[in-house]
């Protein structure tokens, strides 16, 4: 089955490949991953594949392949049209770079680039992956999105991996996020009130 669907990855049509990238992401084989690698390389040469560069980078991600994050973390200097792209890259140098359990380094690398959409994606890697950093970068999380407007999407990914988290900086963000005008912002907070994960459902 793996074989096949890595074979998938060279069809001649890119919603094919994308097919192929997203069935690598629930497979999580990390033998797969000099092979999205490879086929990656080739598909950042078409700017109208976004969607599949991105299913590739995110794939990349899922299945823990560390040799490919020095390429990824070049990838994110790079200017891409379509944004989207930033938010795997994200997600991906998150996973890959993580030394512990703990380890969001790479989110502070992402806001120290200025690229918000690195950071969304890297924030939302440790939220599917129900990280709980130390106290000391939870604040510096929180002080980073609180300085955003309330209805920002990232508030999202924030709420999302904060039912593993508690103290008095997390009480405090969850109240400033409960007078969003957005739903989903909403609904997340009372989530993170009940310490309770939801099965969230990423692109």
């Amino acid at each position: 089955m793996l074989d096949e669907i890595i074979s998938q990855l060279k069809d001649k049509k890119s919603p094919k490949r994308c097919s192929a990238a997203k069935k690598l992401r629930k497979l999580k084989n990390i033998e797969a991953g000099p092979f999205i690698l490879s086929a990656l390389e080739k598909e950042l040469e078409d700017l109208r594949t976004w969607e599949t560069q991105y299913q590739m980078v995110m794939a990349i991600g899922e299945c823990g392949y560390k040799p490919a994050l020095d390429f990824l973390q070049s990838l994110a200097l790079k200017t891409f049209e379509a944004t989207m792209i930033y938010v795997a890259i994200g997600d991906a140098i998150q996973r890959l770079s993580m030394q512990n359990e703990q380890d969001i380094a790479s989110i502070f690398e992402a806001i120290d680039s200025g690229n918000d959409m690195l950071v969304d994606g890297a924030i939302r890697a440790m939220a599917m992956l129900k990280m709980v950093p130390v106290d000391l970068d939870i604040e510096k999380i929180i002080n980073y999105v609180t300085a955003k407007n309330k209805n920002d999407g990232m508030h999202f990914w924030v709420l999302a991996a904060a039912p593993g988290w508690s103290g008095q900086k997390v009480e405090e963000y969850l109240a400033f996020c409960s007078t969003s005008k957005r739903d989903d912002i909403i609904n997340a907070v009372e989530l993170a009130r009940a310490q309770k994960y939801k099965k969230w459902l990423p692109l």
